[in-house]
């Protein structure tokens, strides 16, 4: 400690533009870490600590300068005439810790009168091997600790941390609880930057200006030089890289910015000057068709269901914000017999646990709401309830609903409203949609109540006629987007979306006449709506599932949907909307979208419904044949029953490629995961590419499929009844 330091000119200059990077700051670390350790912090922590400290000092040095500048010109002069100008990014990027950081676990959760940080527990992770499948016999980790571990490690810089999980499963929580701790206990070694992907609206060729436009904080406009200073090191948290899919099925362009992010995090481990680090989080549903493709420098994890360790601290939380004897009761609830193991399954994720507590605590969750449903159904039964407690309980003073007071609406109207913002938001291909387009979707449908509340807020002059309303339902302002309005959680979106899709459909099911030979809607009519429902894009996993358990407990007569779904499709297939001669519908959809800013084209459109309709007559035919009487009634041939007039073996392959003038793979795509059970007898499929299809439990039967990339799992599970006859075709 005591040997001396050779210190030129040319040192004591660079100490003073960069002290970490000098022999000086070597030495200081030595002597600060042995004091510290004296103290009795363990070695890592003493390390961490003199590391903030020594990583501070550039800072506390200019600060003195500024005190005596008029006094030590030469000093000053090292600096240039920026020094001024540096301490301003400073004082920058503490006013964003402060105001953009710190203050995001004690946002309240939803309406509720608590914060995260009061009901907020970390949950476990699995790695995630590079097929994107979970790792089984990997030992789960804490989260946070997995974080921090691969954050200081040295030897991963190169490495992205890569979160995946579903809906409700809590990444944007952790992003915030995280993204404060590392302001707490590692900046400035590291500085937090926490972008929501749904926010970004520019994406650049270079990431660099990706994130200096999302950030656009006076540290990175007033500084072209932010991320190539060497006192300044940023972990970047990118939530929700699902969010980048603007528009259903483009993958590519998911697959352009990881390996943008993988580039950066690459290049800022070999260049001292950057050293930053990311944190990506996302849906694993949006990595569809790209799973091989990833960049291979992802350090990826699963986030788990909660366990019951973790979940029991959930409890230990609850009962913090409720009366213990409510939290118990609540428990008691999940873990009796009575429970379905569909419902304790749902309260293994954060969200929906919070929501079943909400509702248990407030006497709506009930054993009976749960009978013969199967997880989607549960779900839907949870939306269902929640929706009922948003619309009639949530705001209760005296025992009289406060939500009409406030959203100048009744119950009945105020869920015609939400189902449509449901819809707006899920077609708008994001997270939110403009106020203009629900408010002009529902003065179309003729509403009263809604048009009278809208039409009294445009004569006003006020932009914010149904915020208010809106706000009834866990939707805010959409940030970056003048008049818009976002779903706190995307599921509830989804949901809502699927409500308002079973509501219509259930309209074109109906029946006039003394017989009802006669449809309520007529095919002209009938023909938009499906267009108007499906145009926008591909239909989700996740608005499928709650789309068909809607259904299924829906009035909607199920073979009569099935029968007028499988008329529009042959009409699709024949190119009937789109080569008439007058205004086409997919033209009216496509001028639709564009009149509120969502860009599409009418071939989009047109490909985007018949595949839509499609996914709806294969999820029909898979339920059909789960039930007696139904196999028959709701069998879908997708080249036609072979024998019949309306057989065509080509078809299916006509169709997909129709569907290339999207993309390559794009039937694949947005068709893919919805083919388990599929019926594809007597199909010519010569050179398709049926490599990433689930053909699970199908019928290939006759199939021709020479040429044909078919996987070798998706082969042995297919029906293939008389591949030993010579029938099934395939080279």
């Amino acid at each position: 400690m005591d040997e001396e330091i050779n210190f030129n000119d040319r040192d004591a200059k660079d100490t003073l533009i960069c002290f970490y990077d000098s022999p000086l700051r070597e030495k200081f670390d030595e002597i600060l870490i042995e004091r510290f350790k004296e103290s009795g912090l363990a070695e890592n922590q003493a390390k961490i600590v003199a590391e903030r400290i020594s990583r501070n000092t550039h800072r506390y040095m200019k600060e003195a300068v500024v005190e005596v500048k008029d006094h030590a010109k030469k000093l000053a002069g090292i600096y240039g005439y920026g020094w001024q100008g540096n301490l301003e990014i400073y004082r920058s990027i503490d006013k964003y810790l402060e105001k953009n950081i710190a203050t995001k676990p004690d946002e309240e959760v939803f309406d509720e009168k608590f914060t995260f940080r009061e009901i907020y527990v970390p949950l476990e992770v699995k790695t995630v091997n590079s097929d994107g499948k979970i790792e089984q016999t990997a030992t789960p980790q804490n989260i946070e600790e997995w974080a921090k571990t691969i954050l200081l490690d040295e030897k991963k810089d190169k490495q992205v941390l890569f979160i995946q999980a579903g809906p409700g499963r809590g990444k944007s929580v952790f992003c915030r609880m995280f993204a404060d701790w590392v302001r707490r206990e590692l900046h400035p070694i590291y500085t937090p930057i926490l972008i929501r992907l749904r926010d970004v609206r520019n994406f650049a060729a270079n990431i660099d200006e990706t994130l200096a436009n999302a950030v656009g904080r006076d540290f990175v406009t007033s500084d072209s030089g932010w991320l190539t200073d060497h006192n300044t090191r940023f972990l970047f948290l990118l939530d929700g890289f699902d969010e980048l899919l603007l528009e259903r099925g483009a993958s590519n362009e998911l697959k352009v910015f990881l390996d943008q992010v993988a580039q950066f995090q690459k290049q800022a481990a070999e260049n001292k000057e950057r050293g930053h680090r990311v944190l990506i989080t996302g849906r694993p549903l949006a990595l569809y068709g790209i799973e091989r493709l990833m960049p291979p420098n992802l350090e990826r994890v699963s986030i788990l269901p909660m366990g019951d360790e973790i979940q029991q601290r959930w409890f230990e939380k609850w009962q913090t914000i409720v009366a213990q004897e409510e939290t118990e009761k609540f428990r008691e609830f999940l873990q009796s017999q009575k429970c379905p193991e569909q419902v304790k399954e749902l309260a293994r994720e954060p969200l929906l646990l919070y929501l079943l507590a909400a509702m248990h605590r407030d006497k709506q969750l009930k054993v009976e709401m749960f009978a013969n449903a199967d997880t989607g159904g549960a779900k839907v039964s949870v939306y269902e309830q929640a929706l009922e407690w948003v619309l009639e309980k949530q705001r209760v003073e005296e025992g009289k609903n406060l939500n009409p007071k406030i959203t100048k609406l009744e119950p009945e109207d105020l869920e015609i409203l939400l189902a449509e913002a449901g819809l707006c938001v899920v077609q708008s291909g994001g997270e939110y949609a403009a106020i203009k387009m629900i408010e002009d979707r529902l003065v179309k449908q003729g509403y009263k109540e809604l048009q009278d509340l809208i039409e009294n807020a445009r004569q006003n002059k006020r932009e914010d006629g149904l915020k208010n309303a809106l706000a009834a339902f866990y939707l805010k302002s959409a940030a970056k987007a003048e008049n818009s309005v976002e779903f706190f959680h995307k599921s509830f979106g989804e949901f809502l979306c699927a409500k308002r899709m079973v509501e219509s459909l259930e309209d074109l099911t109906e029946k006039t006449g003394k017989r009802r030979k006669t449809y309520a809607v007529s095919d002209e009519e009938f023909e938009w709506r499906v267009y108007d429902l499906f145009g926008y894009g591909s239909l989700t996993v996740e608005v499928v599932e709650y789309l068909m358990a809607l259904l299924v407990k829906s009035e909607v007569e199920l073979v009569v949907l099935f029968e007028r779904l499988y008329g529009f499709y042959l009409d699709w297939c024949d190119g009937k909307f789109i080569e008439e001669r007058e205004e086409v519908l997919p033209q009216k959809k496509t001028r639709q979208l564009w009149q509120w800013g969502i860009e599409s084209g009418q071939r989009r459109v047109d490909i985007y419904t018949g595949l839509n309709v499609m996914i709806l007559l294969f999820e029909l035919h898979r339920y059909g044949q789960s039930q007696e009487g139904l196999r028959e009634q709701l069998h879908f041939y997708p080249c036609g029953k072979p024998d019949s007039e309306d057989f065509d073996r080509t078809r299916l392959l006509q169709i997909i490629g129709y569907s290339r003038c999207l993309k390559d793979v794009a039937f694949w795509e947005i068709v893919g995961s919805f083919l388990s059970g599929a019926d594809l007898n007597n199909a010519y499929l010569t050179s398709a590419d049926l490599r990433s299809a689930d053909l699970s439990a199908g019928n290939l039967s006759d199939a021709d499929l020479i040429r044909d990339k078919l996987t070798r799992a998706d082969r042995i599970r297919s029906k293939l009844s008389r591949l030993t006859e010579g029938r099934y075709h395939m080279g």
